[in-house]
């Protein structure tokens, strides 16, 4: 095997971290690990195979049915043939769509769509230069707000505790569980393949050497979840092989074992808690005749009593940190698991000490767990949007199915807005939005939906016009995170493929048909950009007599070592610290152990204090099995799936699902063999994998199968390539937070006894 010259090599960043890449002697793509990354991400090496896939949008193309009918609701968006074009006709034909519904439905008839996880770049950040266009060309669009990995606990935790960025971004670092964490309570796991991903790019992946070095000084993990696999090796943790959903109900009956023995922290639920009595009526019963007891919860969590109540005792005396996973809250009532965790840890009085209380989404992303930065890290500046309507990440085919009906959010009483035309760049939502064949259902509802794309995703193909755009490697930019020392020069190492442009150069372009260039650009190139971008860490370092190169320098150098900040607990360890002075940003300035506000909204989806709700949607004889829809450890959602490393996780080109031997052996299933997974909204196809430490009752698969949609023998939805979205039901969390329930649903797994289909998914439409 030859060597690599890393001297050829430069330093570039994605959301799975930093690396070297190059054209090596042969004159293919190299890619190689950044020397300082202590466990990079495999990921990396979707990028050779990625940059002239035949799966890669190569030029503009405009949908026949659009083209010839012109704009409106149309029955063929996602079947119909798609037209080359050239750019000048094609960008000229776009901007008098633009003006068609300015003038006449105005920009409350446009939504913005996109999402934040196309580049790593400060710069080519595709949801910001969409937001920018929309703005500054026809004065605003309709956005999203909140997230698909995080919508229920966005909303819960500023009634509770502070802002999602205040929990999880500033809290309990790894240095803090290396040193001085003596148990973990991992609800939802801590999974290496979540955690080795961050927007904006990570240079450390810290996360399974931190584990290991605790583990060795005798620090106890317990993974709890369906899948022994959520816990990395290093951490050596027992399992909880628990129910999906249930985690509430284990909490409570932790819960109420301390408290029925005296053990809970009285002294810090009363300094430092607001609504403990409120709280403590529910938990012991007197409020509906329940207590939660160890039994009451095994009996829900499918577990012993006995290793409830084994485990509550367990903890008093030590330092106990409570995390809870993105995945708990992407599902029915995905409020409550967030909310327990942190009433929990303020039962053991941890909150605010170093390694323990409470941290929501540790092990989710790269961003959570570490220091910030000392100084800022620039972006582009989305300028002001003139309309003021919005929806819930996860809202998406309600509003198009449903405009101008009332809709129920964080105690607002709202109405789904009227939409004409949506613009997207940079995202997929037949990726992560749930019962896609209701989604394309809703697209089918615009008249004109615009989409810039690297391949042909499932949004691309149904949409009106698609603009091929470049990847991260054919364009110049700056990676940077407010969590990760290191900022990075990206600078471009290949040609655009095929005629792709940046999104930005597609933006000026349109700007100066609709005559607002000026203020869209500001007079700026891309590397006038990147300058201005890069200006405001270059003074604040200035300012702390550190060095500060000029951008150039920095251009030149490819890195930058970025100073952190004091690894000081954050928000947490100042309010415990000095509860009157540092209060908390509640109502309260306290832990909202029951929230008066939130009780004020009258849901009986999400009450005044965490509650257990049984799931609405439970197994039932037809479809007796929990589908688990996690996130891929081979890719990034469903970015690059074509390339090389995601492709060498499937088996004949087709998406891997797990089954316990026994629940295979049930129904005749073997390894290998291809499976038809389903339930009432659709079906998909898999290879199955058997996996003893797994629940009995799960079938698992990872999220992120570019879609191949095809029709099932009773004519239903088929996704031969393993698109978990098809099975997945559309509705909210709550009525609270509106978050994505895509993490859960309700199947049956089958042999399929058919010829196996071929997989199309990369292939351009005709």
């Amino acid at each position: 095997m030859k060597t690599v010259d890393r001297s050829r090599l430069t330093p570039h960043s994605a959301h799975w971290g930093v690396f070297l890449a190059g054209e090596g002697e042969d004159g293919n793509l190299k890619v190689l690990p950044h020397p300082s990354d202590p466990d990079p991400n495999p990921l990396i090496h979707n990028f050779p195979d990625a940059l002239a896939h035949r799966a890669r949008v190569v030029q503009p193309m405009v949908r026949q049915g659009w083209l010839e009918q012109g704009p409106g609701p149309d029955a063929r968006r996602g079947r119909d043939r798609f037209i080359p074009m050239e750019w000048d006709a094609v960008l000229d034909l776009l901007a008098k769509e633009l003006k068609r519904v300015q003038e006449t439905v105005g920009p409350a008839g446009v939504f913005g769509g996109s999402y934040g996880w196309s580049s790593a770049g400060r710069f080519h950040h595709a949801q910001s230069q969409v937001h920018r266009f929309l703005n500054t060309a026809i004065g605003g669009y309709v956005r999203s707000i909140n997230t698909y990995s995080a919508g229920a606990a966005e909303v819960i935790l500023p009634h509770i505790a502070g802002r999602v960025d205040q929990v999880a971004r500033r809290n309990v670092t790894w240095e803090q569980i290396a040193e001085h964490s003596e148990v973990v309570l991992a609800f939802g796991g801590l999974a290496l393949k979540n955690s080795r991903v961050a927007s904006g790019g990570v240079s450390l992946h810290l996360e399974r050497n931190s584990m290991k070095e605790a583990a060795a000084r005798g620090c106890r993990f317990v993974g709890i979840s369906p899948q022994r696999s959520d816990m990395p090796e290093e951490a050596r943790s027992e399992w909880f092989c628990v129910t999906p959903g249930s985690d509430t109900a284990l909490m409570l009956g932790l819960s109420h074992t301390l408290v029925s023995a005296g053990l809970h922290d009285q002294a810090f639920l009363a300094s430092h808690c607001d609504g403990w009595l409120d709280f403590e009526k529910y938990l012991m019963g007197r409020t509906d005749g329940e207590p939660k007891t160890a039994k009451w919860a095994a009996e829900r969590c499918g577990i012993a009593e006995h290793m409830i109540v084994d485990l509550a005792r367990s903890l008093i005396g030590k330092r106990v940190l409570v995390t809870i996973a993105h995945s708990l809250q992407r599902s029915e009532h995905g409020e409550q698991p967030v909310w327990m965790g942190l009433v929990l840890a303020a039962i053991l009085g941890q909150i605010g000490l170093p390694g323990g209380g409470y941290s929501y989404a540790l092990g989710t992303l790269a961003h959570y767990g570490r220091r910030n930065n000392a100084v800022p890290v620039g972006a582009l500046n989305q300028g002001r949007n003139g309309i003021g309507d919005f929806i819930p990440v996860a809202r998406i085919s309600d509003m198009l199915l449903h405009p101008n009906e009332p809709f129920e959010y964080n105690g607002q009483h709202l109405r789904y807005p009227d939409i004409r035309l949506a613009y997207w760049a940079g995202g997929n939502p037949f990726h992560h939005h749930q019962d896609l064949t209701r989604l394309a259902e809703a697209f089918r509802r615009l008249d004109t939906f615009i989409v810039h794309e690297i391949g042909w995703t499932g949004t691309a193909r149904h949409a009106d016009i698609v603009l091929p755009c470049t990847m991260t490697l054919e364009r110049d930019d700056i990676g940077a995170a407010q969590t990760d020392p290191l900022m990075v020069a990206m600078r471009r190492l290949r040609r655009p493929n095929g005629q792709a442009k940046d999104d930005y150069d597609i933006f000026c372009e349109l700007s100066r048909r609709m005559g607002t260039y000026e203020a869209f650009s500001e007079g700026r190139d891309t590397l006038g950009w990147l300058k201005h971008i890069y200006e405001p860490t270059r003074q604040a370092l200035e300012e702390k007599g550190l060095p500060a190169p000029t951008f150039e320098e920095f251009w030149e150098a490819g890195e930058l070592l970025l100073p952190q900040a004091a690894d000081d607990g954050g928000m947490f360890r100042a309010f415990r610290d000095e509860p009157k002075d540092k209060p908390l940003p509640t109502p309260s300035g306290r832990i909202q152990i029951s929230s008066p506000v939130v009780a004020g909204f009258g849901y009986d989806d999400c009450p005044g204090h965490p509650t257990w709700i049984a799931p609405r949607r439970p197994p039932t004889q037809s479809f007796p099995l929990w589908l688990v829809a996690n996130q891929p450890a081979s890719r990034l959602h469903s970015q690059l799936d074509f390339g090389g490393h995601s492709q060498s996780t499937k088996v004949d080109g087709r998406e891997v699902c797990s089954l316990h031997p026994t629940t295979a052996a049930e129904r005749g299933i073997s390894a290998g063999d291809l499976v038809r997974v389903f339930n009432a909204r659709g079906a998909f196809l898999a290879v199955a994998r058997l996996c003893s430490d797994m629940h009995l009752d799960v079938v698992q698969i990872a999220t992120g199968a570019w879609l191949d949609l095809r029709r099932d023998l009773d004519g239903g939805a088929l996704c031969v390539h393993g698109n978990p979205n098809i099975l997945t039901f559309d509705a909210g969390t709550s009525r609270l937070g509106q978050g994505c329930t895509g993490q859960l649903c309700v199947v049956q797994v089958e042999r399929y006894e058919q010829a196996a289909p071929q997989v199309r998914a990369y292939e351009p439409p005709q």
